[in-house]
């Protein structure tokens, strides 16, 4: 455990240092390395079979014309990450101090690299600085040995003010985005005294893959999966049709995730179960009491609360069967998961494991793995958006820079609106992934646009935008349906609150399921 006298003495030392003295870069990330408990990188050597992790590494590229040029990582860890400093290295320091005038591939002298990230913080140039950093940093990543594999962290080191993080669990080196998210993926100097910010630091270290959000949704609901599917079978046993059953599950589902996403009041479904336990045989009135008050909006008695409206037709029908007290078990046992970290391989799994294969070729219910969809999405969606906002980016950053931020904030605002108006067409993957996938990577682009919007002072100071709520349609024939609703549901949420200052001053939101 690091004690608070450490962290104290670490931030002290470094907010006065600041990053006014470029060739702190080494002693700043061992001081980081000790204060979350990892070893400090090493040096490198001549041989790269020994620089798996150390301080400048170098990585080459083939130029095609028999020449090699050279890039040098700040500091590198095999399978882990890539960190950019951006205000120059030690290498660069002594190079540009000796004269040598060698240029890497990206076309910088060791002087240039000297010279990034110098601009004063929260202006035009600070933030082009910072984007330019993490563009150097893929491009470093782009130059690995093939067998080194894509590093799942991207970090983006302001000595001695802030660290952004981003991350790729794909292995496709293609989707590096914000890190958990928009709120979060930059690590002030202030945040290291909050434990679980150095966990996750120490993570990102030595352990980066238990933080992909996939792996760790899928295998905290995998046991919950097989009890909901055994309760289906058992309701379905009882005579009940199997697509009834199916939609009754999923406004279960849909609740516990309410509750956790706070879109009613958190732990009240919960009570609820654990209250009607000396009478399960009641439950199912109260669930279609509740859930005509979470359709209409209004009071409802179940919960003491009044609820916002939940639109479009997922409880349109309120019906709910009686269960048995074991079974009101399994649903107290599934409420204690969190289900803010919900996935559609969860409602997958459990219509596979539910329905035997005549029913769910019937009702369309077929999962198809998050794997497979990203490796649709990233290319046709994805992959274009990204391209278009990299132009967008840089034209805004120059008309920054050349004082027209009216003009800079109407660019950005533009593809803002693009994105928003981009309709992705679901082609039929059964359980709502290629949908959920699709908004969850477009809401990671959201989150950077906004972030360009809100994180230059100009840029926050011209204007506010009104967002406005979209529903998403929906096909009563696909029992799909309300799984998509619950994942872009929550995707939306996670998104949105990451941005709730732009949201001040709203009308009260519907929510679209």
């Amino acid at each position: 455990m690091v004690g608070t006298n450490s962290v104290e003495d670490f931030i002290a030392h470094w907010r006065e240092t600041g990053g006014s003295e470029l060739a702190n870069t080494q002693s700043f990330i061992s001081g980081r390395c000790a204060l979350i408990g990892v070893p400090a990188p090493h040096g490198s050597r001549t041989d790269d079979a020994f620089n798996d992790y150390v301080f400048e590494r170098r990585v080459f590229q083939d130029n095609g014309d028999g020449t090699t040029s050279f890039g040098r990582i700040d500091a590198y860890r095999k399978g882990s990450f890539i960190l950019e400093a951006k205000q120059g290295s030690e290498a660069d320091k002594a190079a540009a101090d000796g004269g040598v005038s060698d240029i890497d591939f990206f076309g910088q002298t060791a002087a240039a690299r000297m010279k990034r990230g110098t601009a004063r913080r929260g202006t035009p140039g600070w933030a082009k600085a910072t984007v330019q950093a993490k563009g150097q940093a893929e491009r470093y990543a782009k130059a690995l040995p093939f067998d080194h594999g894509w590093p799942p962290f991207l970090l983006v080191a302001d000595i001695g003010y802030c660290i952004e993080v981003y991350a790729d669990f794909t292995g496709t080196g293609k989707a590096y985005a914000q890190f958990p998210d928009r709120a979060s993926f930059r690590i002030m100097l202030d945040d290291l005294r909050e434990p679980d910010v150095r966990e996750r630091l120490a993570a990102i270290w030595t352990n980066p893959k238990s933080l992909d959000p996939a792996a760790i949704a899928a295998k905290a609901t995998r046991e919950i999966a097989d009890l909901l599917a055994k309760l289906a079978r058992r309701l379905e046993g009882r005579g009940h049709g199997a697509e009834q059953v199916s939609a009754f599950l999923m406004r279960l589902l849909f609740t516990m995730f309410a509750e956790d996403t706070r879109l009613i009041p958190g732990g009240s479904f919960s009570e609820l179960l654990v209250r009607t336990l000396p009478a399960p045989e009641t439950l199912h009135h109260q669930l279609s009491a509740l859930w005509e008050a979470m359709d209409g909006g209004g009071f409802a008695p179940a919960l003491g609360a009044t609820l916002r409206r939940f639109n479009g037709y997922l409880f349109k029908d309120r019906s709910a069967f009686p269960l048995q007290a074991d079974e009101l078990d399994v649903l107290i046992e599934a409420a204690k998961a969190d289900w803010t970290q919900v996935e559609p391989a969860i409602f997958g799994t459990l219509l596979e494991r539910a329905l035997d294969t005549k029913e769910r070729a019937k009702l369309g219910a077929h999962y198809t793995p998050r794997a497979y969809v990203e490796r649709l999405v990233m290319p046709t969606v994805i992959e274009p958006l990204r391209a278009d906002w990299a132009g967008v980016r840089g034209a805004a950053t120059q008309l920054l820079e050349a004082d027209k931020t009216e003009e800079a904030r109407k660019t950005v605002e533009a593809f803002h609106a693009q994105l928003a108006g981009t309709k992705v067409l679901d082609p039929a993957c059964g359980t709502g992934n290629f949908l959920y996938v699709a908004m969850a990577r477009m809401k990671e682009l959201e989150g950077e646009v906004i972030e360009l919007l809100t994180g230059h002072r100009q840029l926050a100071a011209v204007g506010r935008e009104e967002r406005r709520d979209a529903g998403i349609g929906r096909n009563h024939a696909a029992i799909a349906t309300p799984v998509t609703s619950a994942q872009c549901v929550n995707a939306w949420v996670r998104a949105e609150r990451t941005v709730a200052a732009l949201a001040r001053g709203g009308r009260e939101k519907t929510w679209a399921i």
